[in-house]
Order: C-alpha cells, then structure tokens, then sequence
C-alpha cells in the first residue's frame, strides 16, 4: 500500500548540493564528506510522513511511494532552506559581543536569533541570519525502508528524532513511561525538545493517551574508610 500522510516510516537518505553532501544517515557517507559527528546516531530514521521531520521538498516526494522505493529528487530553496533574504544579513559593533568575533563562528544576538559572523571589517561585524543552505537548490537520494506500525517504535521513534538518544521507554494499556537516564536536566538538546516530543506523541500516535517521565535517584554508596 503506497505511503500516504500520517504514516510512520523508516527512511534512508543523503542530501547534498553542488555535489556536496551535507546531511545524511549513512555514518561511511558522512566520514567521507567530513561531517562525521561522534555524538550522532546513524542508520535508518524513523518519521511521521506530512509531519515536517525532514525538508519539505523531500516529505512530499514520499508521499504515494511503496516500501523500498529509491529515489532522487531535487528540492527548490522555497522547499529546503528558503530563499536568502538580504534583510537577514546585518551589522553590529563588535563591542556588543563578550568574545572577539571572527569569521565563520556562530553567534547569537538577542531578538534576531542565531547568526554566522561573514565578515569583521574595522569595528563592525557582519553577521548573516539567514540558514546556510538557504538559496540553494537541494538534492536527495532516499530509500524508504520499511513502515513503521508499532505505536512503541513510533514513540521511540520520536524520541530519538527530537533529542538525539535513545531512552529505555516501554508502553503498557495507553501508558507510556519514558525512563530518563541521569543526568538528563543538563542535556540542553532534551529539555529544549521534550514539550515537542510529547506533543507530537499525544497528536500522532493514536493508541497512547497518557505519558509518564520518569527520574529515578539512588542513594550514593558510602566510601570505605
């Protein structure tokens, strides 16, 4: 039955522009391209169809595909990153950052968000907001391996698309409980995408209707005299 919005899949793909890749979830691919992140987790990923989990221009190209179905398709900027607005590219003195500003660092300014510094000339810094990729015309090669049916993979599935891990998580009658590890309140990633992933737990899988976070302490052993 051909993939339609709502379903939960488990997709493979790689997307590059100019030839150049610059996302991916092949580990070997991205070693290659030198993007290799040691913090990140390669393989398949698993995505709600129509929910936005990955570009647009890729997300409607699924759409009415077959389990194992390979493909390419090229995505516009008005479907990847969006046009570059040369309104997004601003200046600042550079006495309104704590450390000394130098091109290509990221920096974030208050109101206008999160910026790359493209130029320091004399006392001004360029800094230019728009995403990296934006303007630019996407290509990606995909492979939609399986469908994903069990709403406990699904959960998971969320789970590891929004905070990068994986947590033990189990599901029992509706019930969903999500065993955080320790440590997990100094993850900024988790507590920046936890409302989403419960959000979209609740929006998109049907058959849970009730979410547990779970932290557990144990007491510290006592050292040996």
């Amino acid at each position: 039955m051909p993939i339609q919005e709502g379903n939960f899949i488990r997709l493979i793909y790689t997307g590059s522009t100019n030839g150049r890749i610059f996302d991916t979830t092949d580990e070997s691919a991205a070693k290659t391209a030198g993007i290799h992140s040691a913090t990140a987790i390669y393989g398949p990923v698993t995505i709600c169809v129509g929910s936005k989990h990955v570009i647009l221009g890729l997300d409607e190209e699924i759409v009415g595909k077959d389990v194992g179905f390979q493909g390419t398709v090229t995505v516009p900027p008005k479907k990847g990153f969006g046009d570059r607005d040369p309104k997004r590219i601003q200046s600042f003195p550079k006495n309104k950052f704590k450390e000394k500003p130098v091109k290509g660092q990221e920096v974030k300014v208050e109101d206008l968000g999160e910026g790359t510094v493209v130029d320091v000339i004399g006392a001004r810094v360029i800094v230019d907001f728009n995403a990296p990729l934006a303007g630019m015309t996407l290509s990606y090669t995909y492979t939609i391996e399986e469908q994903v049916e069990d709403p406990l993979e699904q959960m998971k599935g969320l789970i590891r698309l929004y905070a990068g891990r994986d947590i033990d998580t189990s599901l029992e009658e509706g019930k969903v409980t999500i065993n955080l590890p320790a440590g997990i309140t100094y993850d900024r990633r988790w507590l920046l995408w936890r409302g989403r992933i419960i959000h979209e737990g609740f929006e998109l899988i049907k058959e849970i209707s009730e979410i547990v976070l779970v932290e557990t302490f144990k007491r510290p052993e006592k050292k040996e005299e």
